[in-house]
């Protein structure tokens, strides 16, 4: 599932804030990314099943691996696990109701800190 419209994927910033903020929310990058590109991750385990809300975001100037970088995100993703194949996003999953309300909420709270530093 895509969120559309959260504001997030018209934000740039600076990859260590963006990080600091991430992981104050519960989502961790962690070894998901490379020298152009981040995923930042957070896990639900509920009992429909284990969900991820994702956050990416792409090199719009620096280096990741150097740890300068200014990071344009992207909408935001919310999937769900599926052992062993992995995170299925498509438009037909169902994904509980509670939990997209949650996820809204922790965007809207992470966008409004990224804004008081974005760039």
């Amino acid at each position: 599932m895509k969120f559309e419209n959260t504001g997030i994927e018209t934000l740039k910033a600076e990859l260590n804030r963006l990080d600091e903020v991430m992981h104050a929310h519960g989502l961790i990058r962690e070894g998901q990314w490379d020298y152009e590109r981040v995923t930042y991750d957070r896990k639900f385990e509920m009992k429909e099943g284990t969900y991820y809300l994702r956050v990416q975001g792409y090199v719009h100037e620096g280096d990741v691996g150097a740890h300068k970088a200014i990071i344009q995100l992207m909408a935001p993703l919310l999937g769900k696990h599926y052992y062993p194949h992995g995170v299925e996003y498509g438009e037909g999953e169902h994904f509980p109701g509670g939990l997209v309300s949650q996820c809204e909420k922790l965007l809207q709270d992470i966008k409004a800190e990224i804004e008081k530093f974005a760039l």
